[in-house]
């Protein structure tokens, strides 16, 4: 299974999100990548993601280079992830075949809202939204393991 986490520029929240969900993620040909809906050319992940993801993972993604969605990253996806429910009607509306497959990260998992955007803020902010994501993914992780009878 290919999980696919889609944020604005793939430089802070959705690189954030693949680094957290390929670090907890025990279970075997799961594997999760990121990609942006706006990237800059040439754009890296940010120094403030890089920063908490290395102090709170170990995991170095500072020469990660930002990757633009396209129809080959949304057919090769098995499951979309989105961090704003803006952003999954956006790429619904853009892809209109594999809208059954993209939804919100907190709709899937059964919260409300949307993942915060870091972007510009402190290192704090980088952190708060770090430690949303996780918790998110963790319950992501659980419910993929319930969904294919793992646990």
């Amino acid at each position: 299974m290919k999980i696919l986490f889609v944020c604005t520029g793939n430089t802070c929240r959705s690189c954030m999100a693949e680094a957290i969900f390929n670090s907890y993620n025990d279970m075997v040909d799961i594997k999760a990548s990121s990609a942006g809906i706006n990237v800059v050319p040439h754009s890296v992940t940010s120094n403030n993601s890089t920063a908490v993801v290395k102090e709170l993972l170990g995991v170095d993604i500072s020469s990660r280079a930002s990757v633009q969605i396209d129809l080959e990253h949304i057919s090769n996806a098995d499951l979309i992830l989105t961090m704003t429910s803006n952003m999954k009607n956006w790429l619904k509306q853009q892809f209109p075949d594999f809208h059954s497959k993209v939804y919100s990260l907190n709709q899937y998992v059964g919260l409300k809202g949307d993942v915060l955007d870091p972007y510009g803020g402190s290192l704090e902010d980088y952190r708060t939204t770090f430690g949303q994501l996780k918790e998110n993914i963790l319950l992501l992780i659980e419910k993929l393991k319930k969904d294919t009878g793992i646990v």
